[in-house]
């Protein structure tokens, strides 16, 4: 069994492009997370399109915001990624369920998962190695 890991070396721009596009994943949650806090009608209206319960505001956005601390630090951010995208999963189900726009609304979740993983791929040598990019 080989223990040792290999990573792959990440150039400077490839570092700081995945640290902007981490970056703004999280002020996109962290703007989610706060108006779920927050109790903005707006939510209570889009929950209740959706078929949620306005009572599910504050659950889905500490649920957010445990997921988005892993992906945010280093060491758990896969585990944080990969749940996400389970979180982000379920907002794409929602919306195809109630037949939202395909574009704007259902895959907005695989928009803002494309550029999480993106982000995570470019600044982790380890996730780079596991998850080459082949030509």
């Amino acid at each position: 069994m080989n223990t040792t890991s290999t990573v792959s070396p990440i150039s400077k721009p490839a570092l700081w492009t995945g640290r902007v596009l981490t970056g703004l994943v999280l002020l996109f949650l962290l703007m989610d997370i706060t108006i779920k806090f927050m109790g903005v009608p707006q939510v209570a209206e889009a929950l209740s399109q959706l078929g949620w319960p306005v009572t599910s505001a504050v659950p889905l956005a500490v649920l957010l915001l445990v997921c988005g601390l892993l992906y945010a630090f280093p060491k758990t951010s896969v585990l944080g990624a990969v749940l996400l995208t389970g979180y982000l999963g379920g907002a794409i189900a929602t919306h195809a369920r109630i037949g939202d726009p395909l574009f704007s609304h259902t895959l907005f979740g695989v928009y803002i998962g494309v550029l999480m993983w993106l982000g995570l791929w470019l600044r982790d040598g380890k996730l780079r190695a596991q998850m080459p990019w082949r030509g």
